[in-house]
């Protein structure tokens, strides 16, 4: 990797990060403000938008069009598109193809648990050197590492070598289609380093990721015949049951990539939803599941083992083969992927890791997905993840270590400099797959 910072131009460097992070912490908190859960993506949006144009940043909204759902990458779409879009921006003139292209997600999931929370969930808070707040976690934090590292960059006189590539998207926590559709449009990089969590070690890869909605229904009726009664939230417990059995099996499977991974292929019902009255039995029980599979498998395979086993299932029961659940796909049809741990851009940010903290960092890959997979499976890009380190992601007091924010942006300031000016990470053929 070409070396474009000497020990002097390293401390200038470090010295004007710990001189922007208050301004880049008050833009995380902007971000976590604005509470940016599916379909109310925009005002987040503009914000991004208004930081990058300060940056010096020409700035594009990308625009994710209704037929992605016509795409075979696709997941299932959970709202229209009208109105909602990715931000595109680039820095150090424009090209079809920088050589780093910076990419992250603006979504955040819900937080209607906020009443467990020790503070709102949108009202960023500080404490003892965390900041808290849905989204501060994931991934807002990340957004704030790159601009405090691009802040530095410009406070220390650095000049980039070649154009740079951010890109903000929605959908990553549901469908993937803000980084399908940018991808479909053409903006890429030859190099792609998204800012998700990691508490400062590289993310290479995920295992598959299915979302599916399971219903049982019956004709319902009066609490009094209760015990004559097929009641769907029971019967849907049973299917539920028999997931179980299918992520143990599927966590048979191998695969060398997960080698250090003890379960990475979990089943997680993360919504189930059934009657309107305490003394009515309900008419219908409905369950949205998430369910982790091998990268040997397609979405499509997965689909298929899960109806499979619940319409077994289902047939042996005398009251479910009455009124067989019915299954339909509801979000995430995400593949597996893996980025090489000996490829030279997991090298590059490895020694960039290591100029700046003087500590080599680990490699790892997780039981669930990150856009990265549609860069690598289907766009010959590679990409991997380095983020800050948090805690409770999706879950009550999600939270951010600020330190590692700052540490965060002193290894990517030498990172995107380091690529920009090595021909090595850039000029090479790519070929996109259906």
């Amino acid at each position: 990797m070409t070396e474009v910072l000497s020990a002097r131009n390293a401390t200038r460097l470090d010295d004007a990060i710990g001189a922007q992070a208050d301004q880049a912490l008050l833009f995380l908190e902007r971000l976590v403000a604005a509470p940016s859960v599916l379909g109310r993506e925009a005002t987040a949006q503009t914000l991004v938008a208004e930081e990058l144009t300060g940056l010096g940043f020409e700035v594009r909204p990308v625009k994710i069009p209704e037929a992605i759902a016509d795409d075979p990458l696709a997941g299932v779409p959970r709202l229209p598109y009208e109105g909602r879009y990715d931000v595109y921006g680039t820095l150090g003139g424009s090209t079809d193809t920088p050589a780093l292209l910076l990419n992250g997600h603006i979504d955040v999931v819900p937080a209607e648990d906020g009443e467990l929370w020790s503070s709102p969930p949108f009202v960023p808070v500080r404490r003892g050197g965390w900041l808290y707040g849905r989204g501060a976690a994931d991934m807002k934090s990340g957004f704030a590492m790159a601009v405090l590292a691009l802040q530095g960059l410009r406070a220390a006189g650095v000049d980039l070598a070649g154009p740079l590539g951010f890109l903000s998207v929605i959908e990553e926590e549901c469908t993937g289609h803000g980084t399908l559709a940018a991808g479909r449009a053409g903006v890429l990089g030859d190099n792609v380093l998204l800012m998700e969590p990691t508490d400062l070690d590289i993310l290479l890869g995920g295992s598959g990721v299915l979302w599916l909605d399971i219903e049982v229904t019956s004709g319902g009726g009066h609490a009094e015949r209760a015990d004559r009664s097929s009641n769907p939230a029971l019967l849907l417990n049973q299917v539920l049951e028999h997931l179980g059995g299918f992520e143990r099996t599927v966590n048979e499977i191998r695969d060398p990539v997960f080698a250090g991974v003890d379960h990475p292929y979990n089943v997680n019902v993360g919504r189930v939803v059934s009657g309107d009255w305490a003394s009515s039995v309900p008419a219908r029980a409905k369950a949205s599941v998430r369910i982790g599979f091998p990268r040997s498998w397609s979405p499509a395979r997965a689909e298929r083992e899960v109806r499979e086993l619940i319409s077994r299932e289902a047939a042996a029961d005398p009251l479910l083969a009455e009124s067989p659940p019915v299954v339909r796909a509801s979000g995430f049809r995400a593949e597996g992927y893996a980025l090489d741990e000996d490829h030279p851009l997991v090298d590059a940010v490895a020694a960039a890791h290591r100029d700046a903290h003087g500590a080599t960092p680990q490699t790892y890959v997780v039981g669930s997905t990150t856009d990265a997979r549609f860069y690598l499976n289907q766009f010959s890009r590679p990409a991997l993840c380095y983020g800050p380190k948090v805690r409770d992601m999706h879950g009550v007091d999600e939270a951010v270590e600020l330190a590692s924010i700052v540490a965060g942006a002193r290894t990517l300031a030498r990172v995107i400099p380091a690529i920009l000016a090595d021909p090595a990470f850039s000029d090479h053929e790519h070929e996109e797959t259906p």
